[in-house]
């Protein structure tokens, strides 16, 4: 599973060619906020040919395009050998992912997977319609245009968009997605404030956190690879439920004194894997 996803202009090839090397899992390569309007023709033909000279030994690539029509012409431009994924921004409805399955259909990518970007109220509320469209694999929010769109302002705990980040969560185990990955954060100075905001969001059940900055990643990979302690936890866990099973009974105490049921398993089997 990914965990480490790094965004990376799309109209800057000197950054294009170092993000290769700073050991994210994924790259997400963007077409859309970080590219002026001028620049999007240009920028799309560009990483187009980028994505098909990379090498094998390479992060997994996703596009982030844009909305509607523009984001089709980038699809269009952009199909082909190199590209694992795309990122949807600013996706508010089932439609529109239905409209985009066409277009990857047309361009020769039967199966490749998308994220859509969920950036406004609007796109919070249909989170279950949306993860439920062709081809998701796991939703994303992009927060900076949501509490622009909410017209909340961030304190500390950053609890203003709790409602937001446990909906988009539940719409994923709903619809059997795999987990969100968690979404940026401008920090990437004070890395232990960045720890503390990433802790906090993989207790509310993301897997892994996208990045603006190659500093950032190994702060989310600490964060989101299991301890050899909590690997072998687990194990002991799964070994104790067998013996149990064996026993005639579905529930034990472990040692630590706790009851142990089929939930606290299908945690345990989630590390493992």
């Amino acid at each position: 599973m990914r965990t480490t996803a790094l965004y990376v202009p799309g109209d800057r090839p000197d950054r294009l060619a170092k993000a290769l090397r700073t050991g994210a899992d994924e790259l997400i390569v963007d077409l859309e906020d970080a590219v002026p309007v001028t620049a999007k023709e240009r920028t799309r033909e560009s990483v187009a040919a980028w994505l098909r000279s990379l090498p094998a030994d390479r992060p997994a690539v996703t596009v982030r395009v844009n909305p509607g029509e523009l984001g089709h012409a980038d699809v269009r431009a952009i199909a082909g050998p190199g590209l694992d994924g795309l990122c949807v921004a600013k996706t508010e409805s089932a439609a529109e992912l239905r409209a985009l399955d066409a277009v990857l259909t047309g361009a020769g990518m039967p199966d490749l997977p998308v994220v859509p970007l969920l950036e406004s109220a609007a796109a919070v509320l249909a989170a279950s319609e949306i993860a439920a469209a062709p081809r998701v694999d796991r939703l994303q929010l992009g927060e900076a245009d949501l509490a622009a769109d909410l017209g909340v302002t961030l304190g500390p705990d950053e609890s203003e968009l709790l409602w937001a980040r446990s909906q988009v969560v539940a719409a994923s185990a709903a619809a059997r997605l795999h987990p969100p990955i968690a979404p940026v954060s401008t920090e990437f100075r004070d890395l232990e404030a960045f720890r503390t905001t990433t802790l906090r969001l993989k207790r509310l059940g993301f897997r892994g956190r996208a990045c603006i900055h190659p500093a950032q990643l190994p702060v989310v990979a600490e964060v989101f690879t299991p301890t050899p302690a909590e690997l072998d936890r687990a194990r002991s866990l799964l070994a104790g439920y067998e013996a149990s099973l064996a026993a005639g009974s579905a529930v034990f105490v472990g040692d630590d004194g706790r009851l142990v049921d089929e939930a606290v398993i299908r945690a345990a089997r989630s590390l493992l894997a």
